[in-house]
């Protein structure tokens, strides 16, 4: 029989936040037992998120809830891209070592719910250490374009087992991956015209088989395509329409069991879809008490005992739920923007360490 697993409950009783787990309640701060993260950096366990308008990555204890490592300013009025900061970045993914890879994503003027009047251009994809220093840049603070070391609203990043990072260029409709040592764009996909030409891609995963699985958000699809560039399985219409199986696929991910986990964030829902495009399950985030109604959700990742991890993108929360459907974690308070203990703005992704299921696990030298 497998190792029983421990279920994580957040509840306010008489006053005082509480940890439920199958071992019994716990003030929050307390032991919960051997299974708990330890409270320090890079633990198995901690949750990883991008908290795009304040202009941060925090590393939080899901335990304690104590934010046990950051970079950026957290001032989501703060125009400083370069050396220990970072601007509306959509993704924070942990890599080999304590690094941490990180798109500069920027922010265009009204996308903050908090300072409506703040714009900001960012363009670089940045690995930094535990200290914060910049360990490896692609891309100018700053300057916009598609020439060499430029970019232009880079979303999303990953390391690939090669140790060459990809990069979703969404400004210049394009999937690149760029040498880690050459700092030399070796492979892009983003056809100009044509069935395959994106529109506003959001996210990509190399799949084992080394095919790209990408977030199409714009043309409302998800697509597999070879490294020639040729498409083997889409799902999603293509179409701009609310009314099409996808509105915005903001991420993607193939699950061990074949299906694909997709955040269709115009919906406000995470879909579970079979091969043969059956969606098998459905989770609504704008059904929460006190919940925005449109929250556009824009990461969710299945993990290792079922669990799902969700970046509530306009709920201001990273949750994670049960096989259920049921609440089990949440950080960051709902349909409450800040940047005050316990709150964020506009989380981007939300990852727990340790757990790629999924996803593209990062090799295991930088």
């Amino acid at each position: 029989m497998g190792k029983q697993r421990r279920r994580r409950i957040l509840f306010v009783a008489g006053g005082m936040l509480l940890l439920a787990t199958a071992a019994g309640s716990h003030p929050v701060g307390a032991s919960a037992g051997s299974s708990a993260p330890t409270g320090g950096f890079n633990q198995p366990g901690n949750l990883l998120v991008s908290d795009q308008f304040n202009n941060r990555a925090v590393e939080i204890d899901p335990v304690t809830r104590k934010i046990v490592w950051s970079f950026g300013s957290g001032n989501p009025r703060l125009c400083n891209p370069g050396p220990g900061a970072i601007i509306g970045l959509n993704d924070a993914e942990r890599l080999s070592g304590g690094l941490t890879l990180m798109p500069g994503t920027g922010i265009p003027l009204g996308g903050s719910p908090v300072a409506p009047k703040f714009s900001c251009v960012d363009n670089r994809v940045i690995v930094v250490d535990s200290e914060g220093e910049i360990v490896w840049q692609y891309g100018k603070a700053r300057v916009t374009g598609s020439g060499p070391n430029q970019l232009n609203v880079p979303v999303f990043a990953i390391q690939l087992p090669n140790r060459n990072i990809l990069i979703v260029d969404q400004g210049n409709n394009r999937v690149i991956e760029v040498g880690r040592f050459t700092r030399t764009v070796v492979w892009s996909y983003g056809p100009a015209s044509g069935p395959g030409a994106l529109n506003n891609p959001n996210s990509a995963e190399l799949l084992p088989d080394g095919h790209i699985l990408i977030a199409d958000e714009n043309n409302n699809r998800v697509i597999e395509i070879t490294r020639s560039g040729r498409i083997v399985w889409q799902y999603g219409s293509g179409r701009p329409s609310v009314t099409v199986p996808l509105h915005f696929a903001a991420f993607a991910s193939r699950l061990p069991n074949g299906d694909t986990l997709i955040t269709d964030s115009g919906h406000s829902r995470i879909v579970e879809v079979t091969e043969d495009k059956h969606i098998n399950f459905r989770y609504f985030t704008n059904q929460a008490p006190r919940s925005n109604s449109a929250p556009s959700p824009t990461n969710a990742v299945r993990l290792a005992d079922g669990d799902i991890a969700i970046a509530d993108q306009f709920n201001h929360r990273a949750i994670i739920i049960g096989g259920d459907k049921q609440l089990e974690f949440q950080y960051g308070k709902t349909n409450v923007p800040g940047i005050a203990r316990g709150l964020l703005d506009g989380p981007y992704t939300a990852f727990v360490l340790g757990d790629y299921t999924g996803q593209t696990p990062p090799p295991a030298e930088f």
